[in-house]
């Protein structure tokens, strides 16, 4: 089960590093400063990664729990 804790902190690193991206991504969308349709089009795609980061993270962090639990 332990194993099942270490894969789990990866997953859920990878989650965060996902976020992270998205931050990263709105930051420099925001400064283009481009028309409101041109920012919604590419708001999509962020917020689209940015749910599955979320769903990664937890999916992780339900791993580690699992595996702490059971071991």
């Amino acid at each position: 089960m332990g194993m099942l804790v270490w894969i789990g902190a990866i997953v859920s690193l990878l989650g965060v590093i996902g976020l992270a991206w998205c931050i990263i991504y709105v930051m420099r969308l925001r400064r283009l400063e481009l028309e409101d349709a041109a920012m919604r089009a590419r708001m999509q795609k962020a917020v689209l990664v940015n749910f599955a980061a979320l769903a990664v993270s937890t999916l992780g962090l339900m791993m580690v729990v699992i595996g702490i639990a059971l071991g």
